[in-house]
């Protein structure tokens, strides 16, 4: 039986901030100037239930201003046990996302083990169009390149997919024609002209796969 809110005096919402991690979640306030700490195991398959436990030991009274803080995205990403991802990307840019930046912690040393990219080689897919860095259209998709795409991101068996195409974000008439193509699969699709549509490919790439 959840136990009932505590009685508070003061009129004003009581502000609590909440993290969720991986394995516990945590719920702070300040009451009677003290600052008091609940913790409760995290529950993964739904953080809510967590957050509602611990939110219940708070003494509220007159309304709640709730501060949610998560490192659930940060583990993931650390550990990757993320969703399988597929990378779409302009034909010829499908590695820009394992080459990256010049910049690295020793550019010399030719034993240097870098880090596993955010998606492995197979699951990167490559389409023809070109759109020039001005956003005019240089190359669309033609329904047969897309058809294939679409076939070809089938058989990766993704669980999610990223789309971001070269210069989409000075004219994102190409990606909308990739998204469009690939949005009968029942995938969730992160799309970059609408997450981050900024220049710099493999920031915006690395941050729409994220």
């Amino acid at each position: 039986m959840p136990r009932s809110p505590k009685p508070r005096k003061s009129s004003s919402p009581l502000r609590v901030a909440v993290d969720t991690g991986g394995t516990f979640t945590d719920c702070l306030w300040f009451e009677g100037g003290r600052v008091r700490l609940h913790k409760v195991f995290s529950t993964p398959a739904d953080p809510s239930r967590a957050i509602l436990e611990s939110v219940r030991e708070a003494p509220i009274a007159a309304g709640l201003v709730l501060l949610h803080g998560t490192t659930v995205g940060t583990n993931t990403l650390l550990q990757r046990n993320g969703a399988r991802v597929a990378f779409v990307t302009t034909a010829g840019f499908e590695d820009s996302i394992e080459i990256g930046r010049q910049a690295r912690p020793r550019l010399y040393d030719f034993f240097f083990d870098r880090v596993e990219p955010l998606v492995p080689a197979e699951r990167r897919f490559g389409v023809a169009e070109r759109t020039s860095a001005e956003g005019r259209i240089l190359e669309r998709p033609t329904p047969a390149h897309l058809k294939a795409l679409r076939a070809a991101v089938m058989r990766g068996r993704p669980q999610a997919i990223t789309i971001s195409l070269l210069f989409s974000f000075a004219n994102p008439a190409n990606e909308r024609s990739v998204t469009r193509a690939l949005a009968g699969l029942g995938i969730p699709i992160s799309v970059s002209h609408l997450i981050l549509p900024e220049f710099r490919e493999y920031e915006r790439a690395s941050t729409v796969v994220v």
